[in-house]
């Protein structure tokens, strides 16, 4: 009787133990670790007090021109056993990730490309907000994931459900945004660049198409006008009556060497173009291209017989052609006075 007595105490006192050690595990679990039963809203403020440090070693881990440094893990210190944990009725949470298998839940992360995606929470893009990845290889936002935990009560992930996770702070997401920002600026300084050369090459280069060159044309000259009118220091209507006044002094200066070559010359520069003829050597017809006699010995041959030849004739302008030719070249042009052949000037001839 002794022996059962004491058994039954044994159990009772067991059955005892493991219900208090399974009280506190939930207790534990499901309240917050700063709880206090003699000052409920004591864990609040040690609670709000905790999350302002975590916000002062975050800002004191930025540097100075806005670029985080490494990546570190929350909650370094890992919780302390719960009795049940102790006694071995539940088990104890495993040991700490290492940094390798941090590499590895990174990996993982990449390759799921979560910091591409929105957050699952606020199904908001993450850009330089503080993000947070877990143990589970699920990336949210730290604000996000503080206030899931904060309306669950407990420490769940809110994708895959798995509980006792690690968090880690990590800046992929802000890297990739700064990439596409910096994507994002070299494209539209290089559609600037090209759109500025193309500007200038319009200016600079004719098109092929003739509705546009014909334009381009227009509007080079109009900035040629543009130019001239705004450079002009004069008055413009006295400036170009300067213009006609020297247009029209020009003309007279040709009108009268056009005046002075018409004169028919005298024996003295029928003479002087002989000798130019002679010197010259060219004894071709420049109309029929065919030869004819020696012009020295014709001269000659004139003087001596005190003939002329008639089918070479001499120009003023000392040229040498033959006479029929000539008359035919003088029949077939309209001009009232013919003008030379070859350096078309007026000309007197005379007949060899």
């Amino acid at each position: 009787m002794a022996m059962r007595k004491n058994m039954k105490t044994k159990v009772s006192s067991n059955l005892v133990f493991a219900s208090v050690a399974f009280q506190d595990h939930i207790i534990r679990t499901l309240l917050p670790p700063d709880f206090s039963y003699s000052d409920p809203f004591m864990g609040c403020t040690r609670a709000s007090s905790r999350v302002h440090q975590a916000r002062k070693k975050a800002k004191s881990r930025q540097r100075p021109d806005g670029q985080e440094e490494k990546e570190y893990v929350l909650d370094l210190a890992s919780p302390s056993l719960t009795l049940a944990q102790k006694l071995g009725l539940v088990a104890s949470p495993g040991e700490r990730l290492t940094e390798d298998e941090w590499t590895q839940v990174k990996m993982r992360s990449l390759l799921q490309k979560e910091s591409a995606q929105p957050c699952a929470i606020c199904r908001e893009e993450f850009l330089l907000q503080p993000q947070v990845l877990l143990s589970c290889s699920h990336v949210f936002h730290r604000a996000c994931l503080h206030s899931f935990e904060k309306f669950s009560g407990k420490k769940c992930c809110p994708m895959c459900r798995k509980e006792q996770y690690e968090t880690r702070v990590i800046y992929d997401a802000a890297q990739l945004y700064r990439q596409k920002c910096a994507i994002r600026i070299q494209a539209y300084w290089r559609g600037y660049v090209a759109r500025k050369l193309y500007r200038n090459m319009k200016k600079t280069k004719c098109p092929k198409d003739k509705k546009l060159r014909r334009k381009f044309f227009e509007e080079k000259l109009q900035e040629l006008n543009d130019s001239f009118v705004r450079y002009c220091h004069t008055d413009t209507e006295a400036f170009l009556s300067d213009i006609d006044r020297s247009l029209s002094s020009s003309r007279r200066v040709f009108q009268q060497l056009e005046r002075k070559r018409a004169a028919e010359p005298q024996e003295n520069d029928w003479n002087r173009i002989e000798s130019q003829v002679i010197q010259r050597g060219v004894w071709d017809c420049p109309i029929c291209l065919t030869a004819m006699c020696n012009y020295s010995l014709q001269v000659e041959s004139a003087r001596s017989s005190h003939q002329q030849v008639r089918h070479t004739v001499l120009l003023s302008c000392s040229h040498l052609f033959h006479q029929l030719c000539l008359e035919a070249f003088e029949a077939f042009t309209a001009d009232s006075r013919p003008r030379c052949p070859l350096c078309r000037s007026t000309y007197h001839k005379k007949l060899l």
